[in-house]
Formats: C-alpha cells, structure tokens, sequence
C-alpha cells in the first residue's frame, strides 16, 4: 500500500516528528475513529433490525462481527497494495468503499444483504483506510511516536461520543435505511483523510549525492516484498500475535452489548446509547494520556509489560461489570471499561512497532490482523449464542473478562521469559562478531603492511565497526578494515 508514488521510506530520509506529520496524524485520527467506532455505532441499530427482519442477538451481532473481521482480515491484502501502489491512493478507493456499503445497505431486503453490505464491502473499506494510516504514522513519527499513536488511537471514542447518539437520531427520525445512507454519505471523509497521506521524500543534498555516484558502484537494493512473512522468525511477533488473537475474543463483546444489556433493564433506547458515549469520553482521555506516559524514557523500553496491565485491567472490569444490576452499575463499568480500553487502544500497535521496527510493520501489521480475524468472527457471536442460550448478561461478561486476562498473562509471561532469553543470544551474537571483527582487522592490516609498505594504516577506530539493528531484530552488520561503507553513498 504502477504509476502511483510507492511510499516506501527512502534510505536516510529520518521520520520528520513532526510538520506534515501533524496533517498525517489528523488524517489517522479519523479514519482510526471510524475503523474502531462503527462496528459498535451500529449496535444502536440493532433492536430495528430485530423486529424489521425477525432475526436474534447473535444475528445482529454478526454485522459487528463481520466489520471487524474484514477490518482485521484483510491485513495481507491491504500490505500487498500498500507496498504495491501506495497508501495515499489506497485509502481514497477504500473511503469509496465504504460509503458505498453503507448506501447499498439502506435498500436491503434481508439480514444477508446487511451482512454483505455493512460488513464485507463497508468492513472492506475501513481496512483499506485503517492500516494504511497506521503504516504513515509509523513513518513519519520515531521520538514521538508513543504520542502520536494515542492522539490518532483517541479518534475511535470521538467518533463514538458522535456516532452513537447520531445514529440513536437518525433512526428515531429517518429510520434505520435512513440512518445508512446517511452515514454512508458521512464515510466519503475517508477520502479527503486519505488525500493528507503524502508520501516522505528523500532530501535534495541526498538526492544529488545519489546522482553523482557512478551506476556501477551504487549499491543494487534488494527488491522489497509485498508481503514479508520472516516476521514470524521472531519470537516476540509470534507472542505479541498469540495474545493479542486471544484477547480479541472478548475485548469488543462488552460495546456491543452493554446498550442491549442496559434496555434489558428497561431503561429506554436513549438512555441506554447514552452508556456508550460515557465509555467513548473517558476512553477519550485515557488514550493520549497514556501514550504521552508512554513517551517517557523509563516506560517506554517496559511498554509492553503496560500494554498487559492495560489488559489485565480490562479483564478485571469485564468480570465485576457482570454483576451490574442497575443503571448506576453500568455507567461505573463504562468509566472503567473507558479507562482501560483506551489504555490498550493506545498501546497495542506501538507494541507491535517496537517489536518489528519500521521497515516489516507494514507487512507484521496485516497479519497480525488477518490471525485476529480469525478470533473477531467467534467472539461477539459466540457471545450473542451465549445470550440466545441463557438469556443472561451476565455469563457474556464473564466470558469476555476471562479471555482478555488469559491474554494479559500470555504476553506478560512470554515476553519476560522469551524474549529475555533472545536478548542475551543477541548479545552474545553481537560479543562473537566484535571478536571476529577484531581478529579479521588485525589480519587484514598484516596482509596491507606487507602488500602495501609505504601507504597509511587506517584509523583503529575504523576496525570493526558494529551496529544492532533497533527493537529486538538481531541482524548484525559488521563492517571491517579497509572496506567502504557503501551504506553512506547509497543515501
């Protein structure tokens, strides 16, 4: 994600921090809010689709379900195009995408054509918006990427401090094909976020470099992968993987159903989207605030032991929030449950960036989303069956708070005894090829004294010089005596 400007960092080009990051930030901002919003957004819906089509929970449920399952399930998919054409041209056919879903559904005739429209074509959409705003953040944020990834991550309970209550509105006005269309007019802004996504541009100095180098001693770069599955070589990709796949079952299986669970109650529809929006304003906060927290020097190299705090904190509210029997009950869950998704919503991809670095996030990201696809599809439906079963809210919620914890102690537990272990081999890899380095540089400047008598010996400081590739990734290039570094002319 041709003729169309790939947007592939160029070697030397450091991420900006900054300047039209601000423009790319904003863009993310909204796209992540519709990505993460609208499959919840929609639930307020749910009880006209009950009656309009004579379906149960776990039938409706399946609309989120199928979202967030295209959502994540077309991660591979969206990383080809990406790395093939670009993520600016991407994201402007997703936004068409989505819209169109969203107009297409308001003339459905039965609950298929929702799951069709609604979910695969809109879902669709959003991934081709969602992921490609996350690979341009990346890009052109480093220092203050924590930041910038809980200030976009904060788009998701903006939009569904907004969404929720607008489509309580439309539908008490317009009805439920009413509401659709509109808000599939309202989905044409992906467009105009995609349109912010420029690409980084090499500077001018490196550019004229380039140019001057003669063409046979340019270095021949590698071609790039449209999707690079030695990510999964890595131990801390295949953990952060396992656990964020388990705790997916039940991380989106108490927005989707607190609004049922609250009219269930006998509260009435506003009243009950109102839960929504409280959870959306406290999730708000909590994102950029723990991204900034995140930022700092002595959290951010422990960020993922926080990210399975954020979880375990998840967990433990899903689990008392089951035993709510009033309306005053449910608005403390929501300000908990608020609290501690935007805590992991700020968290989990720069995770995920710190454990596969820039350069393999545009292909680690998509399929850590199509494994998450995977779980999406079985957790809010086997969830509504759960409810068509029992008839009890309660049993939906502690299921949900079970999986999420069970996820917290995976990631905990296989970071600090995996990757523990992979930091000490990579530094006795890194001990080895010092060592080696040293010995092929003094055979080296014995060779070129007895070769070479009259000319200089290079610098000592030059002998061996070593460089550890940054967040986990054990690659070592040595560069010994007397050799060019071909990486600076190839800038």
């Amino acid at each position: 994600m041709g003729g169309a400007v790939v947007d592939d960092a160029p070697p030397g080009v450091k991420a900006p921090d900054g300047g039209w990051g601000w423009a790319v930030l904003a863009g993310g901002f909204v796209i992540t809010g519709f990505s993460y919003a609208f499959p919840k957004a929609v639930s307020v819906f749910f009880k006209e689709l009950i009656l309009e089509f004579d379906v149960g929970y776990s039938d409706t449920a399946l609309i989120s379900s199928i979202l967030l399952a295209m959502l994540y399930g077309s991660g591979p998919l969206c990383s080809v195009l990406v790395n093939r054409f670009g993520c600016r041209p991407v994201m402007m056919v997703g936004g068409l995408f989505a819209s169109l879903g969203m107009i297409l559904a308001s003339f459905a005739t039965s609950i298929i054509h929702i799951y069709l429209c609604t979910g695969v074509i809109t879902g669709l959409g959003l991934a081709l918006n969602f992921q490609p705003s996350l690979i341009m953040l990346n890009r052109y944020f480093s220092e203050k990427r924590p930041l910038a990834n809980g200030l976009a991550a904060a788009g998701s309970p903006v939009a569904l401090c907004c969404l929720s209550p607008l489509g309580q509105v439309l539908q008490y006005h317009y009805g439920w094909r009413g509401g659709f269309l509109i808000l599939g007019g309202l989905l044409l802004n992906c467009c105009a976020c995609g349109a912010l996504m420029r690409p980084l541009l090499p500077p001018k100095k490196a550019e004229n470099l380039e140019e001057s180098i003669p063409t046979e001693e340019k270095k021949i770069q590698p071609k790039k992968k449209l999707l690079d599955f030695s990510v999964f070589k890595d131990r801390g990709f295949i953990i952060y993987t396992l656990a964020a796949s388990i705790m997916v079952l039940g991380l989106f299986v108490p927005p989707v159903f607190v609004v049922s669970y609250a009219k269930s109650l006998g509260y009435e529809d506003t009243k009950s989207a109102l839960l929504l929006t409280i959870l959306g304003f406290v999730d708000m906060f909590a994102r950029p605030i723990c991204g900034l927290i995140a930022g700092t020097k002595w959290v951010r190299p422990r960020t993922v032991y926080v990210l399975s705090f954020a979880m375990i904190f998840n967990g433990c509210t899903d689990l008392i929030g089951s035993q709510a029997k009033d309306y005053g009950g449910l608005v403390i869950f929501c300000i908990f449950f608020g609290m501690s998704y935007g805590m992991v919503g700020a968290l989990q991809f720069e995770v995920l960036m710190a454990v596969v670095g820039t350069e393999k996030f545009s292909s680690a990201i998509g399929l850590v989303l199509l494994v998450e696809a995977i779980a999406v599809l079985v957790g809010p439906p086997g969830a509504g069956r759960l409810l068509d079963y029992t008839n009890v809210y309660m049993y939906v919620f502690l299921l949900a708070g079970c999986e999420v914890t069970l996820s917290a102690i995976v990631l905990a537990l296989g970071n600090f005894f995996c990757i523990k272990i992979k930091h000490g081999e990579t530094e006795a890899k890194l001990e080895m090829a010092l060592n080696a380095a040293e010995k092929e540089g003094l055979n080296r400047g014995v060779e070129e004294e007895e070769d070479h008598e009259g000319e200089e010996e290079p610098k000592g400081k030059d002998n061996g010089k070593v460089r550890a590739l940054k967040a986990g990734e054990e690659e070592i290039t040595v560069m010994e005596t007397g050799e060019k570094e071909e990486e600076n002319t190839s800038i």
